[in-house]
């Protein structure tokens, strides 16, 4: 499975993009880890792995402005801190 078919199945997570599959791998993580639940997180790193999940959460934790939720944010820090 690829991610952009997983987030075909899953548009309701990126509700505001009109084709959900011309999204970057970024933005598709960003809103995985914001709007989708631990299922959700557990299959895109099986499909990406997750050094690679755990790269691009860095990149976009550390940006000024980023979209995540706090808690969401520190509880994602703590978790690719411990397992990637």
């Amino acid at each position: 499975m690829t991610l952009q078919k997983f987030i075909k199945n899953k548009s309701y997570l990126v509700w505001y993009v009109k084709n959900p599959t011309k999204l970057s791998d970024e933005a598709i993580v960003e809103a995985v880890i914001n709007y989708g639940d631990f299922d959700d997180v557990e299959k895109i790193i099986k499909i990406l792995g997750i050094k690679k999940i755990a790269k691009i959460f860095k990149k976009k934790d550390q940006q000024k402005r980023n979209n995540f939720n706090p808690k969401i944010s520190n509880y994602f820090r703590l978790f690719f801190k411990e397992y990637a």
